[in-house]
């Protein structure tokens, strides 16, 4: 059986790691606040304070980590050079695709392997095991793999690395162009005194429907933020990231740009660590 290291046990990595745990799979958790690794220890799992230690013990690492700088200054640092000789990292935040290839260059470099593997979903999905985890890899890292992924979810080779970490910020970028299109809808239609209830029936019958409607409506209606599944400021931070890609590209995205402003400014007002749909009271922030 595979031995796995979990670096990153935050939000979506604690979960994660405790899914690989009820599937009897041995793993090594890592992660920079020791205090984030207790439930894991509970539950089973070997924690150290070092991911050079947590890599060498392992054949398979997997990356949960807030971004590309976190990344490079936990496993690529120089005290885990050596361990990642041999070894095949399995990177599943969500970065860019320069960034993703850049990773895996330096990686293969030292003479470990690499795939990414980006998951669309939240804490009840990962509890559940149903995840979108879209796979950017060879055809034979796909196969070889694809049975530790299926523990979060139906594994989906898009192709090449790159691939899925691009998917994953097309993916994000409708999270934050949708929640803000609903929260400006939601916002005039209360200005305007029309019935809610009414507004969201009539959506619900139409082809502008989108379930994270429904999920986040209660949330703005009632600027209830508290415990988050994804919050704003790691949004912000997939918005700036697209951009980024977008802009390279030749895309234009003012469109976004007018969106990251509205984030922004409910960072600003002390929303950062709230849940995304916080965004609202970016909007309406006189509704209250």
């Amino acid at each position: 059986m595979v031995k796995v290291g979990f670096l990153g046990t935050g939000l979506m990595g604690q979960p994660m790691a405790q899914r690989l745990l009820d599937a009897e799979i041995p793993v090594v958790a890592y992660n920079r606040t020791l205090s984030k690794l207790e439930p894991l220890k509970d539950s089973g799992a070997e924690t150290t304070d070092s991911a050079a230690d947590a890599i060498a013990a392992v054949d398979c690492v997997i990356l949960m980590l807030a971004d590309a700088d976190a990344i490079r200054q936990v496993a690529l640092s120089d005290s885990c050079q050596e361990a990642l000789k041999g070894r095949t990292v399995i990177q599943m935040g969500t970065i860019s695709p320069r960034q993703s290839q850049d990773i895996q260059n330096q990686i293969v470099a030292v003479g470990g392997e690499y795939l990414e593997a980006p998951v669309l979903g939240s804490i009840p999905q990962v509890k559940d095991g149903k995840l979108q985890v879209m796979v950017g890899a060879s055809e034979d890292q796909f196969q070889k793999w694809q049975e530790l992924l299926k523990n979060f979810g139906e594994p989906l080779l898009m192709g090449p690395v790159g691939t899925a970490a691009a998917t994953k910020l097309a993916l994000n970028q409708l999270i934050a162009s949708l929640t803000a299109g609903f929260a400006l809808s939601l916002g005039f239609v209360k200005r305007q005194g029309v019935d809610v209830d009414k507004f969201m029936e009539l959506l619900r019958d139409s082809a502008l429907y989108a379930p994270t409607f429904d999920k986040k409506l209660n949330r703005m209606q009632d600027s209830n933020f508290a415990d988050p599944n994804f919050p704003l400021k790691h949004l912000l931070k997939d918005i700036n990231l697209f951009l980024s890609e977008a802009k390279a590209e030749g895309l234009e995205a003012s469109s976004l740009a007018g969106v990251r402003q509205v984030v922004e400014k409910a960072k600003n007002a002390g929303l950062a660590d709230e849940d995304y749909s916080s965004l609202y009271s970016g909007i309406n922030q006189t509704l209250g």
